[in-house]
């Protein structure tokens, strides 16, 4: 069950199928699908598909980042258990909202959600090495990139490496 959280400036909600209004402003957009596992949306109908596709499967949960006082979707954060004590994150903002902390302040709460208040163990993410903004954030949050998979990911732009990035409940609480 996806259960709602918040942040100084954030408040992060499950993810419905009409969010797809909002969050077409990225699914639809070149430059912020580039890195993305599948192409750019041809339309609203199509991000609204996919939202709906995602909606709360089994091990896995889909919020979206809402500044608080608003219910208009700014990004998404998700979280997928790989196995007990293991999950996967992924992240993306709106781009009128990029450059203002949101992924930081949004990433981070749900890294506080997961070891403190969940116990998980370990969470990890993958990214393609050219992502560059992706991998500085990781980084800054104190990830450690534990490999790279060559020819992980065929994508709308080819066949991508990709890089793994992990991090253990006691790096993120002992900071």
């Amino acid at each position: 069950m996806t259960v709602p959280f918040e942040s100084a400036r954030l408040s992060m909600r499950a993810q419905r199928a009409d969010d797809a209004e909002a969050l077409f402003e990225a699914f639809g957009n070149d430059a912020t699908m580039l890195w993305w596992s599948s192409a750019p949306h041809a339309n609203l109908d199509e991000t609204r598909a996919y939202l709906t596709a995602r909606t709360d499967p089994a091990g896995q949960r889909g919020w979206v980042m809402t500044r608080k006082g608003s219910d208009r979707a700014i990004g998404t954060l998700w979280a997928g258990e790989r196995r007990a004590g293991v999950s996967e994150i992924g992240y993306m903002l709106v781009p009128s909202a990029t450059g203002q902390g949101y992924a930081r302040e949004g990433v981070s709460r749900l890294l506080d959600l997961l070891f403190r208040e969940e116990g998980y163990r370990r969470v990890f993410a993958d990214t393609d090495p050219d992502n560059a903004p992706s991998n500085a954030l990781l980084q800054s949050l104190g990830f450690t990139m534990e490999g790279r998979l060559r020819a992980e990911w065929e994508t709308h732009i080819g066949v991508r490496d990709t890089l793994l990035w992990g991090l253990l409940v006691t790096e993120w609480t002992n900071r």
